[in-house]
């Protein structure tokens, strides 16, 4: 589908009626209209070599591996320089226009209406340059290219959708389209980060700027390719933003992902989900949905059950206004908070009351009294008879950074890649913007909040506090990269039932188990044991396969659970550090304390409320011991016997803290 050269002449209106009803109205210029083409008379040198730290702004206790290592998103923190050929050749001759690419969702995909909107603020950008003169006075023109993913679209096809694989490749077709038939300067595009990625890896090898005002995968710029510019900040910058809000701020514990199954709502958790764990509170549960979907009942009555202080959303605005009236008509109380897709007029529209208190992220304040952002708005509703959201705001500025770039570099794709790569900060319509060294927006968001109807915005920041100059400098040490057991762990899940009647059964896994269930010390705590049922023990051997990885450990395993499901052990003992390990894994599934003789305090580090840690040195009988005393207190139940075990009181001489470890004082 070539739609260069047929929807760019329907989509671009005549500049001078439309831009006369648009100037009438702006009694400011637009942040381009003071400015002259400068027709590459000053072409820009490459960028600097600079170095800025931390990567996008990331907090000491948010960044990855700190404690252990030097995090690997340091790799990200000086410019990749583009140092190939391509600023020698010469301007061309005789060009009636300058062509630029437009890659978005525009017609027959689900994201068309966001797509539009990008259309639409990156028109105003190109009508006002033209307005003004053009470059050198040829006139700058999009050339449109849909953005279409067949095989996802069935609300807009129905099952009998084309899914033939080659339509997968429709952005590289496209791309090699606007490179090479449209022989654009830049592209601007597109929405859908697995488009964005295909068409990233093509100018890579057709060395073409891209410009992206609307794709927040933070795994796009991470390809270290250096012909990518965005004025969006990423997922990485929007989760960061919410986890300080919602862990350090707010102070909960207890938090539910809710998202849309696409690439979208799959990669915009993933930092968030990183974040919780690094400040002690790991995400109790993530539920989702598909795109199109309306009924979220079943996700909301599974995350109701889950006990959670709060919930993040990872949407559109038509579906986080149903989730929230959905939620509160099934009582939910949780405060809710989501990304930046989630907020607008629509929101507010469709939930009604159900919006109150809601709160997102916002990469820019709307309803500031700038006299830019305000023109903008004057000159936008002018042309387009709607007001600017998110999606065209962003392409407007995004397009006129990149025609700027045009104006000072000329036409040379590796000059305007060098402009481009040269802006380190910008003063657009929607925002003051800061760029790291991988040419992407990584300013301070906004926080919004719906009260009342309406939306009030501030700065929100991703610091704890003021940053240390340095780990090594801080009086206390290096920050830990999380926090373990600080505020207690605990088991909320569902209640566990009482073992059924017979002998209580004790797992007993690790190297030689049979052989230990048979020693005296074992019999003899066996038969000596009171309250009216006889204990039974179940052993399950270890050897090194399970270290090697050999195929025969999953007999070993197959045992394990069968203990654990089909014979009701109320406990478990885990005889050495590996067996623990293990013995931990299942007990999460199997809601059964592990008692674990191992000297490795990573056991407790993991806030598993199963796992409590006794000295290496300590025995078998020892354990059982232990198991026999808190059994007597909670009686045939694993959850009131972890209960026990959890309470901080001494049980047969010993004390463990919430963490599992093993208490000193």
């Amino acid at each position: 589908m070539k739609t260069g050269s047929v929807l760019s002449c329907a989509c671009l209106f005549a500049a001078g009626t439309a831009l006369a009803a648009a100037q009438a109205l702006a009694q400011v210029p637009s942040p381009a209209e003071s400015r002259v083409c400068e027709c590459g008379k000053n072409p820009p040198s490459p960028p600097r070599d600079r170095d800025v730290e931390p990567y996008a702004g990331e907090p000491m206790d948010m960044s990855p591996y700190e404690k252990f290592a030097k995090p690997y998103d340091l790799n990200y923190t000086h410019p990749n320089i583009y140092t190939g050929s391509g600023r020698e050749i010469p301007e061309p001759k005789n060009l009636t226009e300058v062509r630029i690419g437009f890659f978005g969702p525009i017609e027959h995909t689900p994201d068309q209406a966001f797509g539009q909107r990008m259309l639409h603020g990156a028109q105003l950008a190109i009508e006002e340059a033209n307005a003004r003169g053009g470059y050198g006075g040829k006139p700058f023109k999009l050339m449109l290219h849909n953005d279409y993913d067949n095989w996802q679209a069935k609300a807009v096809y129905g099952d009998d959708r084309p899914t033939d694989p080659t339509i997968w490749g429709s952005p590289s077709n496209e791309a090699v389209k606007m490179v090479y038939d449209d022989e654009d300067w830049a592209i601007l595009g597109s929405i859908n980060s697995e488009s964005t990625h295909i068409v990233l890896r093509l100018a890579l090898k057709a060395e073409i700027p891209i410009v992206n005002s609307a794709s927040t995968d933070p795994t796009i710029p991470e390809t270290y390719i250096p012909w990518y510019f965005t004025d969006l900040q990423d997922d990485r910058v929007q989760c960061l933003t919410l986890a300080r809000r919602i862990f350090t701020e707010l102070g909960m514990k207890r938090v539910a992902l809710l998202r849309v199954n696409n690439r979208y709502g799959r990669f915009g958790v993933l930092k968030f989900r990183d974040a919780s764990r690094r400040l002690g509170h790991p995400v109790v549960i993530e539920q989702k949905f598909l795109p199109g979907d309306t009924d979220f009942t079943r996700a909301l009555k599974i995350i109701q059950s889950s006990r959670t202080d709060a919930i993040v959303l990872w949407a559109d605005q038509a579906e986080a206004a149903g989730i929230l009236k959905q939620m509160r008509a099934l009582g939910m109380k949780q405060r809710v908070f989501g990304s930046y897709r989630t907020l607008g007029p629509e929101l507010v529209e469709k939930a009604g009351a159900a919006a109150e208190g809601f709160e997102a992220v916002f990469p820019y304040d709307p309803t500031r009294n700038d006299p830019r952002w305000i023109a903008f708005n004057q000159r936008f509703e002018a042309r387009f008879h709607e007001k600017p959201e998110q999606f065209a705001s962003l392409a407007y500025d995004a397009m006129n950074a990149l025609l700027d770039s045009i104006c000072k570099a000329g036409l040379n794709r590796a000059r305007i890649h060098d402009a481009l790569a040269n802006i380190e900060e910008y003063d657009g319509v929607t925002a003051h913007m800061v760029f790291d060294p991988n040419q992407k927006n990584v300013a301070p968001m906004y926080l919004a909040t719906v009260h009342n109807g309406s939306i009030s915005y501030r700065v929100q920041t991703m610091e704890k506090e003021p940053p240390q100059p340095a780990a090594s400098l801080h009086p206390a040490g290096p920050v830990p990269y999380a926090r373990v057991g600080e505020d207690g762990v605990s088991y909320a899940g569902p209640s566990r039932p009482d073992v059924p009647s017979g002998p209580l059964n004790v797992v007993l896994f690790g190297p030689d188990a049979a052989k230990g269930a048979q020693s005296e010390a074992m019999q003899k705590m066996l038969s000596a044991a009171t309250g009216g049922r006889a204990w039974k023990l179940l052993p399950v051997d270890s050897d090194p396969s399970w270290r090697a990885g050999d195929w025969k450990a999953w007999a070993g395993s197959d045992a394990l659970v069968h203990a654990l499901w089909d014979d009701h052990a109320v406990a478990m003992i885990a005889l050495n550090r590996d067996a623990a390990h293990l013995a931990e894994q299942l007990s999460l599934k199997a809601f059964v304390p592990v008692i674990a003789l191992s000297d490795d305090r990573s056991l407790t580090s993991t806030n598993v409320p199963w796992i409590f840690r006794l000295p290496a040195s300590s025995t078998a009988a020892d354990a059982l011991r232990l198991v026999q005393a808190a059994e007597a207190e909670s009686g045939p139940n694993p959850e009131r016997l972890r209960d026990v075990l959890a309470s901080g009181d001494a049980v047969a001489g010993v004390a463990f803290l919430s963490t599992g470890e093993p208490r000193t004082n």
